[in-house]
């Protein structure tokens, strides 16, 4: 965990204590290429020392995959949702144009028209890739065997693709999403000019992070969702796709005939970059804690200052002419305090009020340790 991460575990915290309920650990390491041996035992080791705790076991993505493929059949369900993507990364960027401002591409629909005018080959391919059985609702009648393919469809077929989940066209109706965040307000949002059709499953068969975090949300019955404000237009997709499980009957399925969903809140923080401000990266040994504990930091001294950055009134801060703190300034010296001490100077009210990027020093250790 770096910096950034200890923050937004803090606010999370914060956020789920001030209900008087505790924070849910999840592990989220469904892109398991990438994962550290160990990283779990660090990330649960770090939390620890900085005093905060969570409710239950941990879950783990990487453990989840039938449930997953249980809600990609769900939502298969519905005609032409989901749809077979063979583009590469190239082709995308260069028939799309970024959104304005922060980079992000939109999916053009290269491969969406094949399936709208209903392509066998096409629909063979869902076919084949949704038919994930045994079901995980006992259908004892079910087999591990995937939809059948024509000689013609298995070509086509073999091919390496993506699933993708089609949003609305833009200005439908069914795809103005709109929400209210606890930081930043009012959300507004169209799925087809501001997302996209987004991927599902990855080419390599693993499940994408989209899929994934809205499933476990809701079997979770998750009621507050905190997380950097880079993701405010994955929640409107987020949304609209659990929106789209519910309808479906999917967490009965997996809950009982009795379950209900929770309508959580979402909160948005401010991002924290380096003192370049680009955005903090787990390679960045000077900011992680690891190094920091390493070096006598305490942690009483990172919650000071993150608690600081969320924009609570912690001892020590100090600000600018326009109310701004600088945490690069040599005379940003937040007390430090714990955790529950954190507590009592917490209000979303104090995030909204400090709704700003922050920048950390590169020389974070030495800055904490003269704390």
């Amino acid at each position: 965990m770096h910096i950034g991460n200890a923050y937004a575990m803090l606010a999370a915290w914060l956020g789920s204590r001030s209900q008087g309920e505790g924070l849910l650990l999840r592990i989220e390491d469904i892109d398991t290429p990438r994962v550290v041996p160990d990283a779990d035992r660090w990330i649960m080791d770090d939390l620890h020392w900085l005093g905060l705790d969570w409710q239950g076991d941990p879950v783990y993505q990487s453990q989840r995959t039938p449930i997953y493929e249980q809600a990609l059949r769900t939502l298969a369900q519905e005609p032409l949702a989901i749809y077979p993507c063979f583009c590469s990364r190239a082709e995308i960027r260069a028939a799309s144009a970024p959104q304005e401002g922060d980079g992000f591409v939109v999916y053009p629909g290269l491969c969406r028209g094949a399936w709208e005018r209903h392509d066998p080959q096409v629909r063979a391919i869902v076919d084949s890739d949704c038919d994930f059985r045994p079901t995980l609702n006992g259908d004892s009648n079910a087999t591990n065997t995937p939809a059948t393919l024509s000689k013609s469809d298995a070509s086509r077929e073999t091919q390496r693709h993506a699933l993708r989940y089609a949003v609305p066209e833009v200005a439908a109706e069914q795809g103005r999403i709109e929400f209210d965040d606890l930081v930043y307000g009012a959300q507004h949002f169209d799925l087809g000019r501001d997302l996209g059709d987004t991927v599902v499953r990855r080419s390599d068969g693993l499940f994408a992070y989209q899929l994934a975090v809205t499933v476990d949300d809701l079997l979770e019955d998750v009621n507050q969702i905190v997380r950097g404000r880079d993701l405010l237009r994955s929640t409107a997709l987020q949304l609209n796709l659990r929106a789209n499980l519910v309808e479906r009957g999917f967490v009965q399925q997996l809950r009982g005939d009795n379950a209900t969903v929770t309508q959580p809140q979402f909160a948005h923080l401010p991002l924290v970059d380096n003192a370049a401000g680009v955005r903090l990266a787990k390679r960045t040994r000077s900011l992680d804690l690891g190094y920091l504990r390493s070096v006598g930091v305490r942690p009483e001294q990172v919650i000071g200052w993150c608690a600081a950055l969320l924009g609570l009134d912690v001892p020590g801060v100090t600000y600018d002419n326009e109310g701004h703190i600088d945490p690069q300034r040599d005379d940003f010296r937040p007390a430090p305090i714990s955790a529950h001490e954190a507590l009592d100077l917490f209000s979303w009210q104090a995030v909204r009020d400090a709704r700003y990027d922050k920048a950390v020093p590169h020389n974070l250790a030495e800055r904490l340790k003269a704390i």
